[in-house]
């Protein structure tokens, strides 16, 4: 990588940050370190994890948290309004100590963290956050007429 390569979710019903506005000023902030990483932006903790698990770095919201993910591992849980500063600060981590280094330093406890806040999301959201079956019928019965 030469620079920034970051990626973001499209949002589903358990979205519960502007994933754009957090994107764009992470953007903004992380491109000023010129630093080769490829960073994730994702709305939930439900699956936001497991999407950015190819990202160097990452963040998934949820329960006014941000969950640090790098390469797929939670390392770190934040206020929501330190969510961006958090990624800065993770990126020039790993562009100093490397990502298996920062991976050996993670938070024991930010896995049980978040998963806790996966299952209270889950809990109140339910896993067909969009209504996807609820859709799909109606379609159906408006195709068959």
């Amino acid at each position: 990588r030469k620079g920034l390569d970051l990626i973001a979710c499209p949002s589903c019903g358990r979205t519960e940050i502007d994933v754009i506005a957090v994107a764009t000023e992470a953007q903004a902030a992380l491109s000023e370190l010129q630093i080769p990483i490829q960073v994730a932006v994702m709305g939930c903790v439900v699956n936001g994890p497991g999407e950015a698990r190819h990202a160097d770095l990452g963040i998934a919201a949820g329960r006014r948290r941000g969950h640090i993910v790098i390469r797929g591992q939670i390392v770190r849980v934040v206020p929501e309004s330190e969510m961006v500063s958090a990624l800065v600060e993770e990126a020039q981590r790993i562009a100093e100590e490397g990502i298996e280094a920062r991976l050996a330093k993670r938070d024991e406890s930010a896995s049980a963290l978040a998963e806790a806040d996966r299952a209270l999301l889950l809990d109140e959201k339910g896993a067909d956050a969009n209504a996807t079956s609820l859709k799909i019928e109606r379609i159906r019965r408006r195709t068959e007429g």
